[in-house]
């Protein structure tokens, strides 16, 4: 194991209901993880009191609230972040987009390099990874969306920021999904908590 004891694991769960399959989802990883002596901490998007409104872009820093300066502090602080949210819309749901909308920021993590087409990744040596539930098969996502949720999360801003390798874990569909279809999935994710991976 040698290093493998002091990998810290952030679970960031972007679903707005606490009743959805994605907290089980998000709570076998963490059991998985626990097994494997990594420190393991969670951000449940949804109990965080913030304002997920950058209400005036870039052009001023809006006031970071407590709960999103302890956020941006694990982030920084740990070396795996798994993302688990619903695909809605080809999208993520409102709370995580302005999650990432309000923590995300230059000087936190990237910044403007001067006269350069490329920012400064300023998560560099961070891996991750994405569990993303949804109802359209992967094929339809892959083939005629160019699965846009993926890209935007693992290209837009994970990777513009410097974590790599970010890999993906897709599973469809939810809806009508029967229990052991479900009980499948949390034993798969699990096993990818034990592994830290």
């Amino acid at each position: 194991m040698g290093n493998m004891a002091q990998n810290k694991i952030l679970i960031i769960n972007g679903h707005p209901d606490q009743e959805s399959f994605n907290v089980g989802l998000a709570e076998a990883y963490q059991q998985g993880a626990t097994t494997s002596n990594a420190e393991v901490s969670i951000i449940n998007i949804r109990e965080l009191d913030f304002n997920p409104n950058l209400e005036f872009g870039y052009r001023k820093r809006t006031e970071l609230e407590p709960d999103l300066l302890a956020a941006i502090e694990k982030i920084k602080q740990t070396n795996h972040i798994v993302w688990v949210f619903p695909m809605w819309w080809y999208g993520y749901p409102a709370i995580m987009k302005g999650f990432i909308d309000r923590t995300f920021l230059p000087g936190i993590t990237f910044d403007y390099e001067p006269n350069k087409a490329f920012q400064k990744k300023l998560l560099k040596g961070k891996s991750a990874r994405i569990i993303v539930t949804a109802d359209t098969p992967k094929w339809y996502n892959n083939l005629f969306m160019r699965n846009p949720a993926i890209n935007q999360l693992k290209r837009g801003t994970l990777q513009f920021c410097g974590i790599n390798p970010v890999k993906v874990t897709y599973i469809t569909p939810i809806k009508d999904s029967t229990e052991e279809f479900r009980n499948k999935w949390l034993m798969k994710i699990k096993k990818l908590g034990e592994q830290n991976k």
